[in-house]
């Protein structure tokens, strides 16, 4: 098997790879019919027949071109595969093979299981570094994968969102290549202000395992949000910080309880206890289907803030402050509105 090559990073590059496009197919024009002649001219009567079986063939015809066409290009796509024809950055991340297969996987869950619904999209810049900053919650990290697939699916400018994840993700076996050919990387500064320099949507959940693995009677109530290192790499590249609010990810995984020791043996941060797992075996490890809102807030400006302005501890306090305080606002109200954590 071929290796990729490796290539310096584009900010410009979108690899549409396997993301839906709108239907191409034009629906054919009505013609003539019974009534449609000319005044004093008969109309034909096998009209409309001949028309129906003209679309009827049409029809066909697209559907069969159409499945050769993704036949095809699945078949190119192997090729690709397996020559080494195929381009990542110096990050690891694959556009293609996330485009054609990883979010491919993901979009069934997101559109029909999760049902997931998007606002305020548009304070998410169409171009340039931004850093979103979301809460996290679900016991398993279904939330970032999730608002993955939402920012390059309903974007206005399919943009990709590189997700800052915890040493342990990349610790794991499978997990840890899969998530760099993602496009996720280690949350870090140094990544993140290279990625942010670059013109990347950057996304972290600063409340980390605080956030993901507590109990089901905190849910919804923001833990803490560290020591503020995320506003210090916004300050750093000057780019807006847009805060992420997402609803429905609290209840896939009741937390019930924490097994401290198995946590211990596996060298995990908690080992979750819920009503179906470990009970249930594998089959506990289904989530919920409960029905998602994410919600994207206004962006924070900093590009008016001096260069000095990543060094101010005061600053820094009062900025990371106000965005945890917007998406724990933000939350409230949407579970105020929200029927029913199903529906």
């Amino acid at each position: 098997m071929g290796d990729a090559k490796v290539i310096p990073f584009d900010p410009h590059g979108n690899g549409h790879g396997g993301r839906r496009a709108p239907g191409s197919g034009a629906v054919p024009g009505q013609r003539g019919g019974a009534s449609g002649g000319p005044a004093g001219e008969p109309t034909d009567p096998e009209g409309p027949r001949a028309e129906s079986a003209e679309q009827t063939e049409q029809a066909e015809q697209t559907g069969s071109g159409g499945f050769d066409q993704a036949l095809a290009r699945a078949a190119d796509f192997v090729r690709r595969r397996l020559t080494g024809e195929y381009e990542v950055d110096d990050f690891g991340y694959d556009p293609e093979l996330t485009d054609e297969v990883l979010l491919a996987l993901l979009r069934p869950i997101y559109e029909r299981y999760f049902r997931v619904e998007v606002r305020g999209l548009e304070h998410v810049p169409d171009s340039g570094g931004a850093l979103i900053v979301a809460n996290h919650s679900g016991t398993l990290p279904w939330d970032g994968l999730m608002l993955q697939v939402a920012v390059r699916d309903q974007h206005p400018a399919d943009r990709h969102l590189r997700l800052l994840a915890a040493d342990l993700v990349f610790r794991l076996p499978v997990i840890s290549e899969l998530a760099r050919k993602a496009g996720h990387t280690l949350a870090c500064g140094e990544d993140a202000l290279e990625l942010l320099k670059r013109g990347e949507l950057v996304g972290v959940m600063p409340e980390g395992f605080k956030g993901i693995g507590k109990p089901f009677s905190e849910r919804y109530k923001l833990q803490r949000f560290g020591r503020g290192g995320f506003v210090a790499t916004a300050l750093r590249a000057r780019v807006p910080i847009v805060p992420c609010s997402i609803v429905g990810a609290e209840e896939i995984h009741p937390m019930i309880g924490n097994s401290r020791t198995l946590a211990r043996l596996l060298g995990l941060p908690y080992f979750p206890l819920t009503p179906t797992f470990p009970w249930l075996g594998a089959l506990g490890a289904v989530p919920l289907p409960t029905k998602w809102t994410i919600q994207f807030g206004e962006p924070i400006d900093t590009g008016d803030q001096p260069p000095e302005a990543a060094e101010d501890p005061m600053l820094m306090f009062q900025l990371t402050d106000q965005v945890r305080e917007t998406i724990q606002h933000t939350l409230y109200e949407l579970l105020v509105s929200r029927r029913s954590v199903f529906f």
